[in-house]
């Protein structure tokens, strides 16, 4: 006979009185490791459906022509199925059409709700957007050029920096800070060349020094500072 075989043989022999005696202490843990697989698939599961049934939730009122303009129904699949991509979608959106009709503290409101919610998240800085904009719209504009700042610092695309720093340009020049405005307007054109928003900031950087030219010699102060960024 094959020594292996006499080996495992003699191995089993010698163990089979253990497993014997601890035959319910086995099988209670083994019952025990089934139990934990089946929960984490079966919360696998579950994730997966919330998240198909958000995803379904969301096409819903995106294709519906009354819902689609409806703040309230975008926000409703957000608190419906917290968590999900369709959530933090709906949420975004929402926050964007109470925006479009005017209702700017509202507008705020979920925008900030965004942030609190999903803190680390791709569109942290459309969100941060948001506020800002939403800010600016109620005059508060110390506050928006803060926000907009920040929006511009926590970018990780050339966009959401160009619209920040158009958005305080614009705030720059209406209050007579032309030598900044025109830095920022000149920054915006350089960086994002051949885009609608480069276009309009060059043709404002031209203009201003069209109307003041002694602005243009004029090194714009430190205020400005903080969006000499690159992304």
């Amino acid at each position: 006979m094959d020594t292996k075989e006499l080996t495992a043989s003699d191995y089993l022999f010698k163990v089979w009185p253990w497993i014997e005696a601890n035959v319910k202490r086995i099988a209670y843990a083994v019952g025990a490791v089934a139990i934990l697989v089946f929960i984490y698939l079966f919360h696998g599961y579950s994730l997966n459906q919330t998240e198909i049934t958000a995803g379904q939730a969301l096409s819903a009122v995106i294709v519906s022509s009354s819902a689609s303009q409806q703040p309230d129904a975008y926000l409703k699949v957000a608190a419906d199925y917290p968590g999900t991509p369709a959530a933090q979608r709906a949420l975004l959106d929402g926050a964007s059409l109470l925006f479009t009709t005017g209702k700017f503290p509202e507008a705020q409101a979920q925008f900030q709700k965004f942030l609190d919610a999903y803190p680390e998240n791709s569109f942290t800085a459309p969100a941060l957007l948001g506020v800002a904009a939403s800010l600016d719209a109620q005059g508060k504009t110390a506050d928006a050029i803060s926000a907009y700042q920040k929006a511009a610092g926590q970018a990780s695309n050339g966009s959401v920096t160009a619209s920040a720093k158009f958005a305080v340009a614009r705030i720059y020049e209406a209050q007579g800070k032309t030598a900044e405005a025109m830095k920022l307007y000149e920054e915006v054109a350089r960086a994002n060349p051949n885009s609608q928003l480069s276009n309009e900031a060059g043709l404002r950087a031209m203009e201003l020094k069209t109307k003041s030219p002694s602005a243009a010699a004029k090194p714009a102060t430190a205020v400005a500072a903080p969006f000499t960024l690159t992304h």
